[in-house]
C-alpha cells in the first residue's frame, strides 16, 4: 500500500491545484443534493472527473466510490473513496477551509466493514497535505503526527457540524448542548477530512457529528487511527451517517457517553 501512497499524493495535489484555480475564475453552482442548502459546483463535478480519470489510467480494475459519481466495481480488493471538495460551501463563499480527500480501503467498498489502507486530506488553499498509510503513522509533510493528551480541567476543544436539513438542526443544538460541559470552546470549520485531520495533528481535542457519508470520513479516519486516536460512532461502532466521533482514547468514551445520552 505505501507504493501506492505517493501515486494518491500527486493526484491530490493535481486535483487541488483544479479545484483552486476554479475557485479564482469564479464558482458555478450546478445543482443542489440534499437540501438547498446542500450545494454542488461545476468544479467538484471536474475535479472527480480528474481524479477518477488519473486513478483509472494507473489503476483501472480498482474499485472507485466517489461523491459526485457514484461507485464502480473492482477485481483488485481495492476501493478508492474520493471526496473532490470537501467543504463545498466554503468553497463557494470563498473561505480557505476546503480539501481533497483521497481514501483506498480494501475488503469491502462499505464502511462497515472495510479496512482504510491510505488517506490523503490536501487542503490547497494552506498547501498543508495530510497523509497516512494503514500501520505507517499519520503526517503532515514530512512531521508525524501524535494526538494530543487528555484534556485538562479546562475541558476539551471540540469540532462539530451541521446537517444541511432544517428539519435536524434542534437535535444537532441539544446534542451539542449536552456535550458542553466537556468542552473548552467549539468549532465549526465545514469540513470532515479536516475535521479529522486536525484532531489527529493535536489541532482539536475530538470531533463529531452526524450524518456523514463515507468520502466524508475515510481519508481522516485512518489519520486519526494512525495518530494514536480512536475513530467510531454508528453504526456497528464505526464512522457512519448515524454518528461519527474521533478522540483521543482516554477522552473518546467520555464524549461518547455525552453524545448517547
Amino acid at each position: 500500500m505505501s507504493e501506492l501512497l505517493p501515486m494518491a499524493v500527486g493526484i491530490a495535489r493535481e486535483a487541488g491545484a483544479l479545484a483552486a484555480r476554479r475557485r479564482s475564475q469564479g464558482v458555478a453552482i450546478a445543482a443542489t443534493k440534499s437540501a438547498v442548502a446542500d450545494i454542488v459546483t461545476e468544479a467538484d463535478r471536474e475535479v472527480e472527473s480528474l481524479i477518477r480519470d488519473r486513478l483509472k489510467a494507473q489503476r483501472p480494475n480498482d474499485g472507485f466510490l466517489g461523491e459526485e459519481s457514484g461507485s464502480a466495481g473492482e477485481t483488485t480488493g481495492l476501493t478508492w473513496v474520493v471526496d473532490p471538495i470537501d467543504g463545498t460551501v466554503n468553497y463557494a463563499y470563498g473561505i480557505p477551509s476546503y480539501a481533497v480527500s483521497i481514501a483506498a480501503v480494501s475488503g469491502s467498498s462499505n464502511p462497515e466493514t472495510w479496512v482504510n489502507e491510505i488517506g490523503v486530506v490536501f487542503n490547497p488553499m494552506s498547501g498543508e497535505l495530510f497523509h497516512a498509510t494503514r500501520g505507517g503513522g499519520a503526517w503532515l509533510g514530512e512531521t508525524r503526527l501524535q494526538m494530543s493528551p487528555e484534556p485538562t480541567e479546562a475541558g476539551a476543544l471540540l469540532a462539530t457540524g451541521f446537517g444541511y436539513d432544517p428539519a435536524t438542526h434542534a437535535a444537532a443544538l441539544a446534542l451539542l448542548a449536552r456535550v458542553m460541559p466537556l468542552a473548552r470552546d467549539i468549532r465549526r470549520i465545514g469540513a470532515a477530512s479536516l475535521d479529522l485531520a486536525f484532531v489527529a495533528a493535536g489541532r482539536l481535542d475530538a470531533y463529531y457529528e452526524r450524518g456523514l457519508h463515507p468520502w466524508d470520513h475515510a481519508a481522516g479516519a485512518l489519520l486519526v487511527s494512525e495518530a494514536g486516536g480512536r475513530v467510531g460512532g454508528a453504526p456497528s461502532g464505526r464512522p457512519g451517517r448515524d454518528m461519527t466521533i474521533a478522540a483521543g482514547s482516554a477522552f473518546y468514551d467520555r464524549l461518547a457517553a455525552a453524545i448517547e445520552s
